[in-house]
């Protein structure tokens, strides 16, 4: 015989008592615990089950930020990351921008020294260098963007050629604001260090970047090409 209802269900079972309750959104609020009654002859048992929604219980901007670098630390820049967990970074990452500050390109906070710790495209953050040929190449060691008050940032992509030389490739360049979320920035010709050797190649280049949540932490950077950034400071 069982008889149930919107809040709880309820059977009868020989020779137990039991009452579960757990969370539907299995926070590890929820608790279960059972009461058993020793063993009669003819003794009925009645066991309860209830289910408690916490619909209050909301994951903020911390835990966001959290489970953001979780996925994209020690994955070269996002390369090794499948198409799967791209989509998985770039959830978490519509749902952190809804906390982003309002006028971003204006907020102190996007100064200081920043780690590129992902970019849903290879390419974007070092050119050639980050292809799939330029990899075979060239073992990225480390991606840095710092970003200087008023409007200076450079950008430097240090590598080990072959395997046992070691080079970089920095740019330098000037900040403007086209409004309260978006800057653009022109680079001066890149220099690029392999070895002892020292010289510059190429020519100026511009990017524009929307900024699209910062805080003490990360920065976050959509580009005009849908690339995805992640910045963390260092």
């Amino acid at each position: 015989m069982a008889a149930t209802t919107s809040a709880s269900a309820f059977r009868l079972v020989p020779s137990s008592f039991e009452i579960r309750s757990h969370n539907n959104n299995n926070f590890p609020t929820s608790k279960s615990f059972n009461i058993r009654f020793p063993r009669r002859k003819n003794s009925l048992c009645v066991s309860a089950s209830v289910s408690i929604s916490n619909t209050d219980v909301r994951t903020g901007p911390n835990d966001l930020v959290a489970s953001l670098l979780s996925k994209v630390v020690q994955t070269d820049g996002g390369v090794l990351l499948q198409k799967e967990e791209h989509k998985e970074v770039a959830e978490v990452v519509q749902e952190l921008q809804k906390y982003c500050v309002k006028e971003p390109v204006k907020c102190p906070l996007i100064f200081g020294e920043w780690d590129v710790v992902y970019c849903s495209q290879p390419t974007s953050p070092g050119g050639g260098y980050r292809s799939a040929l330029g990899r075979v190449f060239f073992k990225t060691k480390e991606m840095v963007q710092v970003v200087e008050a008023p409007d200076v940032v450079r950008n430097k992509i240090a590598f080990t050629a072959l395997g046992f030389l070691d080079g970089e490739v920095s740019l330098k360049g000037t900040l403007k604001a086209l409004d309260t979320e978006w800057i653009q920035v022109v680079f001066e010709a890149p220099e690029l260090k392999l070895g002892s050797w020292k010289g510059q190649y190429g020519g100026q280049s511009e990017v524009k970047l929307r900024i699209t949540y910062v805080d003490e932490k990360i920065r976050l950077g959509l580009g005009s090409r849908d690339s995805l950034f992640v910045f963390r400071r260092i």
